[in-house]
């Protein structure tokens, strides 16, 4: 296969209204504009910031989003649950036990000769005591790059630190690493010694006058009171946050990262 530069869009987790408000009016004009060959979105928080939707799943779709990853709340809404089961295009981490619904990777064809994997992980640090994100990551690499060379990875995880090794240990096995989950953008894009585009955080897409996407007076009384409350998502300082990722389609090595942070 002759090699060309694969342009890819990862957009950070939308949140609620808002996220989506804004990934409409920007995401048209960013695929345009950065010539996006392939675009993948984080979409567990949707749904009044926790969950997904079919009719939201379908709006991400129609907006040129080509798959979409998920973290621990994927399984908030039931409403996903059997499109989880039918469609391809979205995914729940792979190390959830056998069983759950829905897959943690797919292989999509752009153009004739080009397919992009799409890996979804999520991290066990401070979350959830499910499979090795390492192992069963390491497993379905060697598996996907039967197919392709091409291999995006959403990484959904709490520590920094799970992060930062787990991108050491799949460099030159994929091309990008990129972390989701915090809700905060990171300022470390690099591309590792082996060719694997690396990013600990994306960040957010939705409003950032907001504790991770919560309105301030809930996420401070939940601090001070130590209670639940409902989440009900923020609604100014709107902004979308995704990293454009180029890659080389026969050795799938990354040349180049850039951060993307809009309001």
């Amino acid at each position: 296969m002759s090699s060309k530069e694969i342009n890819i869009l990862f957009v950070a987790d939308i949140v609620g209204k808002p996220g989506l408000e804004i990934l409409t009016k920007l995401l048209p004009g960013l695929l345009e504009k950065h010539k996006v060959d392939f675009c993948i979105a984080n979409g567990e928080n949707g749904c009044e910031g926790k969950g997904l939707t079919v009719k939201l799943a379908k709006r991400y779709f129609n907006l040129g989003v080509q798959v979409i990853t998920s973290g621990n709340h994927i399984w908030d809404n039931r409403d996903i649950y059997d499109m989880l089961k039918t469609d391809d295009r979205i995914l729940r981490p792979l190390n959830y036990p056998h069983g759950n619904h829905g897959k943690g990777s797919t292989v999509i064809e752009i153009e004739e000769g080009v397919k992009v994997a799409v890996l979804n992980l999520q991290g066990r640090t401070f979350m959830y005591a499910i499979g090795c994100p390492f192992r069963q990551g390491a497993e379905e690499v060697r598996r996907l790059k039967k197919e392709t060379n091409i291999v995006f990875v959403d990484f959904h995880a709490e520590a920094s630190a799970e992060k930062i090794a787990l991108g050491w240990y799949l460099d030159g096995k994929v091309s990008a690493v990129v972390g989701t989950h915090t809700h905060v953008p990171t300022a470390d894009e690099r591309i590792l010694p082996q060719g694997t585009a690396y990013l600990t955080d994306a960040g957010m897409t939705g409003p950032f006058d907001s504790v991770i996407g919560l309105q301030t007076d809930l996420a401070i009384r939940r601090f001070i009171y130590q209670t639940p409350v409902r989440y009900r998502p923020a609604e100014s300082n709107m902004r979308l946050c995704a990293v454009l990722v180029t890659v080389d389609s026969a050795s799938g090595k990354s040349t180049d990262i850039q951060r993307i942070n809009l309001p």
